[in-house]
């Protein structure tokens, strides 16, 4: 069958007149980012410490976006990584602020995910055993119940500090729970130890825990990293709201690093996970928030996040380690700011 020469031009344009559109439509269509958070709260209210809280007390992002009528959605999640790397999975989020072990095991596990931030650096993670357990040492957890949740930053951590010691999680009875789960657990003696956040410290506080040692008594072996990564669908397809919203973190950055508004970021944390006050002034007294807090994604992060990467194949959390530089998005990092 013979076509007119401006039907067969047609029966073409038409499609790709209507992948245009589609595109054009799909760039336009922008109505809402959806970002993820870990939840550290032990109250009513959502906390995800360090940047995020200051970005919702401050409400950074939504004014930046007010004037586009984008929304801003805040999605905290108890289950912490392995629920956000799900919902990557499943398109229901389109940024998540992660600790290091669970933004590695997404990437790792085929998660087309890019690297924008670091989100935090030095992070101390504490042991927390039952009083009167004798326990003063990671030696002396040899044969121990010790609670982790398995799939987290607190995982890698805890795996970091028995490295730097000569042991395994083989040399320990290791039982998952999540941080609720396990503080719960230590308080009650249902195990002998657990490894986590300056969280513990409530329960020192209470007389129901002691904490032996952190990250910064071992040189800092098992110290946590934290990052900001989008899903690549979303940062492909929306690079200009990208850069504005990565633009409009440094506020909360430059706020969050200036080391005169360390008293304020220990009230707000602690009144939105309803902590004492003194649980993070302990935690920080012999650190700088701009030591902690930079967003730059500079060497010497990038190659601790490597040896993050590194560990986790070794200890067989993942099984295919990656280039850590090759996650970044070069043109959207904070690397870039």
């Amino acid at each position: 069958m013979n076509l007119p020469f401006k039907r067969v031009i047609s029966l073409f344009a038409a499609p790709a007149l209507a992948g245009f559109l589609t595109l054009t439509a799909h760039a336009d269509e922008l109505k809402e980012i959806r970002i993820a958070v870990p939840d550290l709260s032990a109250g009513t209210q959502h906390s995800g410490g360090g940047v995020v809280d200051v970005l919702r007390d401050q409400q950074i992002f939504e004014k930046a976006f007010a004037d586009q009528g984008i929304k801003i959605q805040w999605n905290f999640f108890k289950g912490a990584g392995p629920v956000i790397n799900e919902a990557f999975a499943n398109d229901q989020v389109d940024l998540a602020y992660l600790g290091d072990l669970a933004a590695i095991i997404g990437k790792s596990n085929g998660l087309d995910t890019r690297l924008l931030s670091a989100g935090a650096r030095g992070v101390k993670q504490y042991l927390g055993v039952v009083p009167g357990s004798g326990i003063k040492t990671l030696q002396d957890l040899k044969g121990k119940r010790v609670a982790i949740f398995k799939g987290t930053a607190t995982q890698l951590s805890f795996d970091a500090a028995l490295a730097s010691q000569g042991l395994s999680e083989k040399d320990l009875k290791v039982i998952n729970l999540d941080f609720t789960g396990a503080t719960a657990a230590l308080a009650a003696k249902q195990i002998d130890a657990s490894w986590g956040s300056s969280g513990l410290a409530a329960l020192q506080v209470k007389g129901l825990a002691e904490l032996p040692l952190n990250t910064k008594d071992l040189g800092g072996a098992g110290s946590v990293q934290s990052v900001l990564v989008g899903s690549g669908k979303f940062v492909d397809g929306h690079p200009e709201a990208v850069a504005k919203l990565l633009k409009a973190q440094q506020q909360a950055v430059e706020w969050l690093t200036q080391d005169s508004n360390k008293d304020a970021y220990v009230q707000l944390v602690s009144g939105l996970a309803s902590y004492p006050p003194v649980i993070l002034t302990e935690d920080l007294k012999d650190q700088k928030l701009s030591e902690v807090f930079p967003s730059t994604l500079d060497p010497a992060f990038l190659g601790s996040l490597q040896d993050k990467v590194d560990l986790a194949a070794q200890q067989r959390l993942i099984r295919k380690p990656f280039k850590v530089n090759d996650w970044v998005a070069p043109e959207l990092a904070a690397a870039k700011l």
